[in-house]
């Protein structure tokens, strides 16, 4: 007994599987090996390729030829997902960019009040201190009016 299956003997059903599970395995290596979290743009591209492909291979069983309708759909639901994650990616980026700028003028103004409570004490401090002087005027003038 032969304990090695030759590649003509595979039927074509166990060769799709093995390149399915191929193709998963590849796929589940690139995703995982992402440092960061998908972006918008990522996540349309995926999601759009994903329903594309299942949407082109529904349509091709229907005329006979699933895996092309599959590769057809998926590249153009690939491209739709992409581009409408792209922009959903610059309003996002847009949004931070607006978020920081605000996040920066809040502590301008916060600086700035700070500096105007600075300015305002100091004020008050020297009207207090002038008062404090004319007070001490006024009194020298009336001891000297008494002697």
């Amino acid at each position: 007994m032969e304990a090695i299956v030759t590649l003509e003997q595979r039927s074509m059903s166990d060769i799709r599987k093995q390149v399915l599970a191929a193709l998963m395995l590849g796929a589940l290596l690139v995703t995982s090996g992402c440092a960061q979290p998908l972006n918008k743009r990522e996540k349309g591209f995926l999601v759009g390729g994903g329903l594309g492909a299942a949407t082109g291979a529904i349509i091709g069983a229907a005329v006979g030829n699933p895996g092309a309708g599959a590769a057809i759909g998926g590249a153009m639901g690939a491209l739709g997902g992409g581009l409408v994650g792209d922009q959903l990616f610059g309003q996002e980026v847009k949004q931070d960019e607006q978020e920081k700028q605000l996040a920066l003028q809040q502590r301008e103004l916060q600086l700035q009040r700070a500096e105007l409570e600075k300015l305002k004490k100091s004020k008050q401090e020297q009207e207090i201190e002038d008062l404090r002087t004319e007070i001490e005027q006024l009194r020298a003038e009336r001891d000297s009016r008494r002697r």
